[in-house]
């Protein structure tokens, strides 16, 4: 009886495929956006964002499930540090497959980016998650996340020892 795989083949023995794939998720880690092929981006996305989930528990259990895949130390700390709390308030969705038009000169592969949403600078902004839309105001967005909004006197307070307020 034919059974489901859990994994593309991609042309590779296993342990080869989970190498590059482990390759790839430490790069995601470290530049928030790579290029590659259409099916490798596909494969990749349910590993990043398992490593996210990781991160976002933040237990020393997980931690160590990470750090096994990942292949380097700073993107382990950087993956705990930067990117499980920036996804705290979203369920799930934490890349974005983008597909590109030119294919891949030599063998024609379809081409793809894949980037984690919600980082700066990103082109196209993702859709909010359910938790930050149910907020009313800014405040309650800043509380959510555990961030104390300034009162009007410490700003000018702020402002007075600096100098000139930034524009």
């Amino acid at each position: 009886m034919k059974r489901q795989r859990a994994f593309r083949s991609l042309g590779r023995l296993p342990k080869h495929k989970f190498a590059m794939l482990r390759n790839m998720v430490t790069s995601l880690i470290k530049h928030e956006r790579i290029e590659t092929t259409l099916p490798k981006a596909k494969e990749m996305k349910k590993l990043a964002e398992n490593m996210v989930t990781h991160a976002k528990k933040g237990t020393l259990h997980r931690r160590r499930l990470a750090a096994r895949f990942v292949r380097e130390k700073p993107m382990v700390v950087k993956l705990f540090e930067i990117l499980g709390p920036r996804y705290q308030d979203r369920d799930g969705g934490y890349t974005r497959i983008l597909k590109l038009s030119k294919r891949r000169l030599g063998d024609n592969a379809p081409m793809a980016i894949i980037e984690y949403v919600d980082r700066p600078g990103e082109v196209r902004a993702a859709r909010p998650p359910q938790k930050r839309k149910e907020a009313q105001n800014l405040k309650e967005v800043l509380q959510s996340v555990g961030i104390q909004p300034l009162s009007n006197s410490e700003v000018d307070a702020l402002t007075n020892d600096v100098g000139e307020p930034m524009e």
